[in-house]
């Protein structure tokens, strides 16, 4: 295994970031930890690269100990932290050195495990790096974290604050970095992005809720869903946490996710209990389940 967790925990004073938490990464996968912000993930990301100590349990990166090989460790992985800590009055060009020259290495070594992402942010690359955009910053930050060419890459929360299609460019890159031999392991709160992984771990509240990949996990959803939309959303909602046969009632997107209690249940009944209470444009459809619905379920 390149990583392996064993019943991780650590709070602060009298809060549990993570309570007895147990994974494991297969070399070369693509590891999700999914989850929104206070959830764990940033504590537990920085007990692995060895910046925390864990008040219970053992974790191993790479095949060395957390604690007994720190140093190995911080040699063989790469970190990506979810705010940009590079030096913002340093180039491009003089980040990218400075890392290279603190792992012992340089450029031109391991230009071929950079070069696709590099040759997007290499005509500003004398530009210094507090003033590159969202998206420029990124990959910066991505290139850095490579330049040593690490074993393990540890990426929290990469696409926060980043638009659309600098999210979907950088998953594009993740992947490409997966057929060079490099496990990565990810944070997101973007329910979304965890389809893009072999293998999720939905987190909340420093608990593991369900480890899988994305396809079982959405498989094995109880309930039919559907979308519900109306004229007006605020009371549809209301109304639809009052229906005596309601099992979950959220947001989602323009529509209000709905499940019924019944296995039988028959949406023309809905229809006209909708109708009754004076909605009106009331649409009722089938829809297919996703990682948020069961994100969802299980957080309940």
């Amino acid at each position: 295994m390149s990583i392996s967790v064993q019943h991780i925990s650590k709070s602060f004073k009298d809060v549990t970031a993570v309570n007895n938490i147990s994974f494991d990464v297969k070399e070369g996968e693509l590891f999700g930890l999914i989850g929104p912000d206070g959830a764990g993930k940033t504590t537990l990301f920085r007990i692995l690269t060895t910046l925390l100590f864990a008040d219970e349990g053992t974790a191993t990166v790479a095949n060395f100990d957390v604690v007994e090989d720190y140093k190995n460790i911080r040699n063989h992985v790469g970190y990506m932290p979810g705010k940009f800590s590079l030096y913002q009055d340093l180039t491009v060009e003089e980040n990218l050195e400075f890392f290279a020259t603190i792992f012992g290495t340089t450029i031109e070594e391991n230009y071929d495990l950079i070069k696709d992402i590099y040759i997007q942010i290499e005509p500003f690359k004398k530009r210094r790096a507090g003033k590159l955009s969202g998206g420029m910053k990124q990959k910066l930050a991505l290139c850095c974290a490579l330049i040593h060419k690490p074993k393990v890459l540890f990426l929290d929360e990469p696409t926060t604050g980043v638009d659309p299609v600098s999210r979907k460019e950088f998953w594009k890159m993740l992947k490409r970095l997966q057929t060079k031999g490099i496990t990565i392991l990810v944070s997101t709160p973007y329910m979304d992005e965890a389809a893009l992984c072999d293998r999720i771990a939905l987190i909340q509240d420093g608990i593991i809720l369900q480890i899988d990949t994305p396809q079982e996990i959405v498989k094995h959803f109880p309930k039919k869903i559907y979308n519900v939309k109306t004229d007006n959303m605020y009371k549809l909602i209301e109304c639809l946490k009052n229906f005596e046969h309601k099992y979950s009632v959220y947001p989602f997107g323009e529509f209000v996710h709905y499940t019924d209690k019944r296995e039988d249940f028959n949406p023309k009944e809905l229809y006209k209990y909708l109708k009754n209470n004076q909605l009106q444009n009331i649409q009722i459809t089938k829809t297919e389940v996703t990682i948020e619905d069961t994100f969802m379920e299980l957080a309940k």
